[in-house]
């Protein structure tokens, strides 16, 4: 989506669109970890308006995605609202001094040219508000690590007591509490 600078005055707009998922997703197989795939269009709500040369903008992602959990690998399937917001400045501004970063500059950003491309911001947006790793639920038990049974399922007849012969001299030491 793409909004022309003229457009945008100190009066406050609203704008939805979908914002479509194939690039995110394209991105999202590219890194090392490919957890996530994001199931179907990105429903976006935004409010923006001009203060002198800055642009600010404030609003709400909503996505569908799945993966797979990390305890249990089962599918998940599972929606994320994530509220946002940045300002935009023109580049002939400059990036502020790294040694004076504050809070407030994470949400800074710079642009050029007479149209503010949204889809780089949202998808920017939507990858912060992923989680750092899919669960099914906050207390999956995940799978045996010996006979790989679902524990959120079935409890396993396999015994946890097996200990590692190299970890045995750890048995013996005695823990004093003063």
């Amino acid at each position: 989506m793409k909004l022309r600078l003229e457009d945008i005055t100190a009066e406050a707009k609203d704008l939805s669109f979908a914002e479509p998922e194939t690039e995110i997703n394209r991105v999202l197989g590219q890194g090392a970890v490919r957890d996530f795939q994001i199931d179907g269009p990105i429903a976006v709500s935004v409010s923006y308006y001009r203060a002198g040369t800055d642009l600010f903008f404030s609003g709400r992602l909503e996505a569908q995605l799945s993966a797979a959990c990390a305890r249990c690998a089962e599918e998940v399937h599972a929606t994320t609202y994530s509220p946002f917001r940045f300002v935009l400045a023109p580049r002939s501004v400059g990036p502020p001094s790294e040694r004076n970063l504050r809070v407030d500059d994470l949400e800074f950003s710079l642009y050029d040219g007479d149209e503010i491309d949204l889809s780089p911001l949202v998808r920017e947006q939507l990858m912060l508000a992923l989680p750092t790793r899919p669960l099914c639920r906050e207390d999956c038990r995940g799978l045996c690590p010996h006979c790989g049974t679902n524990l959120n399922r079935t409890a396993c007849g396999c015994h946890e007591d097996k200990l590692d012969p190299r970890l045995a001299p750890l048995r013996a030491l005695k823990i004093s509490r003063s």
